[in-house]
């Protein structure tokens, strides 16, 4: 059975806005070409990939956090909203302010 692509844009949409609220997550990586991402008609949702039996969800995380338990938080988060199993890739980091040291 076939998921309508109203019904796949609108879950990779979810699982992309609870990523974004997970502290520790700076943003979502859709890679060097747009290739990690949902395509619907008319929309590309980036960093969130939707598949028949899986997901995967590609995050650059904040040095502020533990990245294992920011990438549980969101691996959580979108097979609780997906119903489907997700494999969370920590594919950047972000630094900010952990990163910057008085010279």
């Amino acid at each position: 059975m076939t998921e309508h692509p109203d019904d796949i844009a609108e879950t990779a949409r979810t699982v992309a806005a609870a990523a974004l609220a997970i502290d520790g997550v700076h943003s979502l990586y859709g890679g060097q070409f747009g290739e990690i991402a949902t395509y619907v008609p008319g929309e590309c949702i980036s960093g969130v990939l939707i598949g028949p039996e899986h997901g995967e969800l590609h995050i650059v995380g904040d040095l502020e956090r533990n990245l294992r338990d920011v990438a549980e938080d969101a691996r959580v988060a979108a097979e609780r909203l997906a119903g489907l199993p997700f494999v969370v890739t920590v594919a950047d980091v972000y630094v900010g302010s952990a990163g910057m040291e008085e010279r």
